[in-house]
């Protein structure tokens, strides 16, 4: 496959070396970070597990050479690619938000590739007028300044109510995340959220096994988002995570992989 490529982090077994037949596992970050948002989470699977963390583009060590538009149909297809080119032909793939977008352009795009799909605080519909426009005064805004200040407010909106009471420590791990991020990556990622299409039918058409987690106190994409994507799935399982917002992974890892290991375990090995 031809097109750019992503930065990878690997987590776990080399993919030459992992369960035979079981497939990979590809976190998909959301925004706007990078793949150490899964840290915690990798870390809570077996070790014998191969786990793929790219940077998507733009963000963390990935640049935008060979990426035109902004589109998350180009960030799927980089996915794949890099997904390929570490040696997996079948996949897990869990995104969270900005992730999860991706996650569902991947399985239109390469269902070939998608083994099965977790779709962690994230939804399949797209945004409306007022969220679009203000996607794209923040592209503007940041690529003006050449900096990111502009999100990096949204870190403790990212939390829900009971970490940003009791884990006043992750705020600033967001907001260490976030200012590390380049500037045309951010603008980049908002111009490309802002252009998605909903793909509630990919899930209808989406015939593997699948899970749906959501914090119970997410307020940017609701138990209602998730409700709407679990309604459309023909296997799947809802996990909502207690005390967590829309960084479930970074708020309450443990629960989270226990989701994902869950879902691995449903997915048939291939031979």
């Amino acid at each position: 496959m031809t097109g750019p490529r992503l930065a990878l982090t690997t987590y776990g077994a080399p993919v030459d070396s992992g369960v035979p037949g079981a497939p990979v596992l590809v976190l998909l970050h959301g925004f706007p970070l990078d793949h150490r948002m899964w840290d915690e989470v990798a870390q809570a699977l077996p070790d014998d597990l191969t786990v793929l963390a790219p940077d998507l583009p733009g963000l963390g060590r990935s640049g935008l050479a060979g990426f035109g538009e902004p589109s998350l149909e180009a960030a799927a297809d980089a996915v794949a690619a890099t997904v390929r080119d570490a040696g997996a032909t079948s996949a897990v793939v869990a995104g969270l938000s900005m992730g999860g977008y991706v996650a569902l352009a991947l399985a239109q795009r390469h269902p070939e590739l998608v083994a099965g799909l977790a779709l962690v605080d994230t939804k399949s519909t797209p945004d409306d007028d007022a969220a679009r426009t203000n996607r794209l005064r923040l592209a503007d805004e940041v690529e003006a300044a050449g900096a990111v200040d502009a999100v990096r407010a949204t870190a403790a909106g990212l939390l829900g109510e009971t970490s940003r009471a009791t884990r006043t420590d992750l705020v600033a791990r967001l907001e260490g995340w976030i200012v590390e991020q380049p500037p045309i990556g951010v603008a980049w990622s908002q111009r490309a959220m802002a252009a998605r299409f909903d793909r509630t039918e990919v899930l209808r058409a989406f015939a593997g096994p699948a899970t749906v987690v959501v914090g119970d106190e997410d307020q940017l994409t609701p138990a209602s988002a998730a409700e709407h994507m679990v309604a459309a799935l023909t296997e799947p399982v809802f996990v909502t995570v207690p005390g967590a917002g829309h960084m479930s992974a970074v708020e309450r890892p443990l629960a989270v992989a226990r989701a994902l290991a869950d879902l691995i375990h449903r997915v048939p090995p291939t031979y």
